[in-house]
């Protein structure tokens, strides 16, 4: 089974009236606003499609958030079954703020094909194509630089490794600077952080750390199309941690997943630019127009490009 390449079109549509409307509100120091603006355009695009779908990855459970929260139905309810992960808006403080490198994410997948993330943290790696056993999570930070190094034919001084910029990661951080590795620090955005491992241009060998989870399972939907390396395991560290993960179908709490087991199947992925980022141009507006660049990759029919509109508002 495939997603019909008909629904690019439409969930490119949906990641762009969700950055549009979250563009009005970039630079005024209201994240909530600005999120809440994306979340409503983009449920209401998503409603117009002719499809059963159900979110899987969302806004929070259906107690935190009214719209778009994990396990609402949406579409038309007529068409495929299709489970959808979502981030309206990835990097609010991005947003709020006028810095670079929001978006408006959404993955798309066949149902059951796309992993119900609680909404926890993550310990992830990503690289590009490389063979198997190069990369592991379970590797210490030295050898993972030395056998991609390695593998790419660079030195480790020649490398650049992405990675949050948090008081959690300052043993990593520390370890890569004694590696002489370049470093990448972003303060949020762990979803293009990820992807930036997928083009020699963005010059980023390895994006590793904890960030979130649901994150991390929209970019792996970009990865596996783009036939990059990821692999993760979730974070419990609180009960309630706990409990979402056995209301999820997670008993294994240290189980390390391979990107098949976090996407499989068919997929579609968009990734709409807010303001001007690594990945994407931001929304420009004008007088009566808006113009917007959107990532796409859709795995069967092997697309993965940024198209540019000029719309009318």
């Amino acid at each position: 089974m495939t997603i019909d390449k008909k629904f690019i079109s439409q969930f490119v549509k949906v990641t762009t009236k969700a950055a549009l409307a979250s563009s009005y509100l970039v630079g005024k120091n209201d994240k909530i606003a600005a999120d809440k603006a994306a979340v409503d355009a983009m449920r209401s695009e998503l409603n117009n499609i002719n499809m059963r779908g159900k979110i899987v990855i969302g806004e929070g459970e259906l107690d935190e958030a009214p719209m778009l929260y994990i396990g609402e139905k949406i579409g038309t309810n007529n068409g495929p079954e299709l489970d959808i992960a979502v981030d309206p808006l990835e990097g609010t403080n991005f947003a709020a703020k006028n810095l670079p490198g929001a978006l408006s994410v959404i993955a798309v997948a066949e149902k059951t094909n796309l992993f119900n993330a609680p909404e926890t943290y993550m310990d992830k790696i990503a690289t590009g194509k490389v063979e198997r056993g190069v990369i592991d999570l379970d590797y210490s930070i030295s050898k993972n630089i030395k056998n991609l190094s390695e593998y790419k034919n660079k030195s480790p001084e020649q490398m650049t490794a992405c990675i949050l910029d948090r008081p959690r990661h300052k043993k990593i951080i520390d370890e890569l600077k004694a590696l002489n590795v370049k470093l990448k620090l972003i303060t949020d955005g762990d979803v293009s952080g990820a992807l930036l491992v997928s083009k020699e241009e963005y010059n980023v060998d390895i994006f590793l750390g904890i960030g979130g989870g649901p994150e991390g399972v929209l970019a792996a939907s970009a990865l596996d199309t783009l036939g990059c390396f990821f692999q993760c395991r979730f974070l419990f560290k609180t009960e309630t941690d706990k409990k979402r993960g056995y209301a999820m179908g997670i008993s294994d709490f240290n189980k390390k997943y391979e990107l098949n087991e976090i996407i499989s199947g068919d997929s579609i992925f968009c990734a709409t630019g807010i303001t001007t980022g690594d990945l994407v141009q931001g929304i420009k507006l004008e007088e009566n127009k808006f113009y917007s660049e959107t990532l796409i990759t859709h795995k069967s029919s092997n697309i993965n490009k940024i198209i540019k509109e000029e719309q009318y508002i």
